[in-house]
């Protein structure tokens, strides 16, 4: 692993800047869910993962309670992720089209995914506060991916957090505003593209279908020349 990426994931899973989200996050992980109940959970913050050399960055709100806070993995374990890596397996992003644990022997091409928040919140409604104290690990992030060509937004949450960083941290002043399938070119010639979250809730009402995700990838897919 990348020593910048290792150091920072070590600071990440310790991280307990938050004690709201520290404490339900223990909840949780104590109370567990009747199918997981014989399960140990993971239980800290989540780090992102993929390929450190990665053109392409996925990335997410939050982990989810029963997913990436069970299985220490952004997006696995849980509907979301089962939705995502069917659609990231047919755009041959993915080796294989699920994400179950960490030793599933889950592989991306040249791609990382991460969240804007590194620990579940209740009722998957972050606070203010919350977001700014994850922010750091967001823009170190996004820092060390120096191959990085294209960047997709899994929901509103997400794209909005985006734009605060390149606002905070370029001259970015043209209007952005969020709607599935839109890009933009920002300020570093990276191209940012947004998508609607893979939730459940956003499949079942065919706000998105596999179809739609999966083109949306092999665009990104071909744009990043992955």
């Amino acid at each position: 692993m990348n020593i910048k990426f290792k150091n920072l994931n070590k600071t990440i899973i310790k991280c307990k800047k938050c004690p709201r989200l520290v404490k339900f996050i223990k909840k949780i992980s104590n109370e567990k869910r009747k199918q997981n109940i014989n399960e140990l959970y993971w239980g800290k913050p989540v780090t992102g993962f993929g390929g450190h050399n990665a053109k392409l960055l996925i990335l997410g709100l939050a982990p989810a309670a029963h997913g990436g806070t069970r299985t220490g993995r952004a997006f696995t374990g849980d509907k979301s992720g089962e939705f995502l890596f069917k659609c990231l397996y047919k755009a041959k992003i993915a080796n294989q089209p699920f994400s179950e644990n960490l030793n599933d022997g889950l592989n991306l091409n040249s791609t990382y995914i991460t969240n804007i928040l590194k620990c579940v919140p209740p009722g998957d409604k972050p606070l203010k506060d919350e977001l700014n104290n994850c922010s750091n690990y967001f823009d170190t992030e996004i820092s060390n991916l120096k191959r990085l060509k294209i960047i997709i937004t899994l929901g509103k949450v997400a794209f909005e957090n985006c734009i605060k960083f390149y606002k905070k941290n370029y001259n970015l002043d043209k209007k952005i505003y969020f709607r599935h399938g839109k890009s933009y070119i920002l300020p570093n010639n990276i191209m940012l593209i947004a998508s609607y979250h893979p939730s459940p809730r956003n499949v079942n009402t065919k706000l998105i279908s596999t179809k739609m995700m999966t083109n949306l990838f092999k665009r990104a897919k071909k744009l990043a020349t992955i």
